[in-house]
């Protein structure tokens, strides 16, 4: 195990000073998990929204359901019906404490809808602001490119016959580190 965590320290070092030294990648992967994230919060208010409807609708049947008992009730009173007229009282407070729960679930969902709705504008107020540090970094990256071709422009009529020169000594560089690193976890792991 000590070789596989060696190389996943390795490669994490590796991928922190990638992002170290190119930062508008880190804003824009930090922009990829606000648009996921501000997604994610949409479907829940739909989600939400529509058990909200539903439950609605279910608290509107029960109160048309209690109505219905209610006026049961006064029927077998008016007929001198006590047992029926008991019985559908019993109804009527059962349907009563059933549509008091659904209200309770309703609310409850108007609630998480309120809560969704204010971390999605925090989420979208959060992705605007990364959008403006990403432009901004944007435009010093184009800026100091303009630069160095200003700066270069003259020198690279003469530098073209080292390029390849160059691009084989970069080879043999990052060929020899890499090498370097692997010896030297090997010495790390031949301490262990």
């Amino acid at each position: 195990m000590g070789l596989f965590d060696d190389l996943s320290r390795f490669l994490e070092n590796r991928l922190e000073e990638f992002l170290r030294n190119n930062p508008h990648l880190e804003l824009e992967a930090l922009l990829e998990q606000l648009r996921e994230q501000e997604e994610d919060t949409l479907k829940l208010i739909a989600d939400l929204k529509l058990q909200e409807k539903r439950s609605q609708e279910e608290i509107l049947s029960t109160a048309q359901e209690i109505q219905r008992w209610h006026i049961r009730v006064q029927k077998a009173k008016n007929a001198n019906r006590e047992d029926l007229a008991s019985a559908a009282g019993e109804r009527e407070a059962a349907l009563l404490r059933e549509g008091n729960q659904k209200w309770g679930h309703m609310q409850g969902l108007k609630e998480r809808i309120n809560q969704s709705q204010e971390l999605l504008q925090k989420i979208q107020q959060r992705r605007q602001e990364v959008q403006a540090k990403a432009a901004a970094a944007q435009a010093v990256r184009d800026k100091a490119q303009t630069q160095q071709r200003f700066e270069t422009s003259g020198w690279s009529n003469k530098t073209s016959s080292y390029s390849s020169g160059f691009d084989d000594l970069e080879e043999k560089f990052r060929s020899w580190e890499t090498q370097d690193e692997l010896e030297q976890m090997k010495r790390n792991l031949g301490k262990k």
